[in-house]
């Protein structure tokens, strides 16, 4: 009997460790499956800036975290005071910090009077909206829209904008701008997301009418990003020709439906103004 028991204890743990490997594997799968803590962070301030303050049990039922992991990250925002705590009203509001990051961004894509005047001159010129959009990388950032209750923006351009660039003549311009290596790693695989009738799904088509963008300096977009609207977009450069943004206009079908012409050269002459403005440093 003696003989055989260190036999049967190395057996016994040589079929454990494949198990132990087993849920090793199986919690690594599940950690990496799992949004991190930055992801479950931002969450958390996304919600209570949406809903102007919030409980953590509406935080966590809007988020799907458990309530003990909205305590903990949200004592962490507490200490670093990117939340503050109404403790008579049991809820959290965004904190202090917050303002000075978006005091830093406005600093950094803020843009002057005279390029206000430009959009709101192109708007009461065509009676369209109109709006000026800073590229950042591989976002686009609508920072000013000029509009009327006659002559609505689109709902979905709000400040942060940069999906669906496929499907739009602000995106357009920005992948006009991008080598071909960047547009691929840019570009959903085919066919890419239909978000209107007349979305281009397919690669070798969007190429062909990026290739006339980045020739004429002008994107259209004919309902492929909401049925009915039409939109135009011209690029902004500043020195050596670096894009900036585009100013941009949108509107019903029927009213872009003709005078294309004059469309494109309001359009160009916004551009070329504002341009202007960007290669002299007079943007702030």
């Amino acid at each position: 009997m003696r003989n055989h028991l260190p036999r049967l204890a190395r057996v016994s743990t040589e079929r454990r460790e494949p198990v132990a490997e087993g849920r090793a594997s199986a919690q690594a799968l599940e950690h990496s499956a799992r949004p991190g803590s930055v992801h479950r962070t931002l969450q958390i301030l996304e919600v209570v800036a949406a809903r102007g303050g919030a409980s953590a049990k509406e935080i966590a039922d809007d988020t799907g975290l458990p309530l003990p992991t909205v305590y903990r990250l949200a004592r962490e925002l507490l200490d670093s005071d990117y939340l503050v705590h109404i403790r008579d009203e049991k809820r959290f509001e965004l904190g202090y910090k917050l303002h000075q990051l978006g005091v830093s961004l406005h600093q950094q894509i803020g843009v002057s009077r005279e390029v206000r005047a430009e959009v709101t001159a192109l708007h009461k010129q065509l009676g369209v909206a109109a709006y000026f959009a800073v590229h950042r990388g591989a976002q686009i950032a609508v920072v000013v829209t000029a509009d009327s209750p006659q002559c609505p923006r689109l709902r979905p351009l709000e400040f942060g904008f940069h999906e669906a660039a496929h499907a739009t003549a602000l995106g357009k311009i920005l992948l006009a701008n991008m080598s071909p290596a960047e547009r691929t790693l840019h570009l959903d695989p085919e066919p890419m997301p239909r978000f209107g009738p007349g979305t281009i799904t397919r690669h070798g088509e969007l190429t062909a009418q990026l290739d006339r963008v980045a020739d004429r300096g002008i994107a259209w977009e004919f309902g492929e990003f909401q049925a009915g609207a039409t939109c135009a977009a011209a690029a902004v450069r500043g020195a050596s020709g670096v894009l900036i943004g585009s100013v941009a206009v949108s509107g019903p079908d029927a009213r872009l439906a003709s005078g294309r012409d004059e469309v494109e050269a309001a359009l160009r002459g916004a551009a070329s103004r504002v341009s202007r403005f960007y290669r002299s440093g007079s943007t702030r």
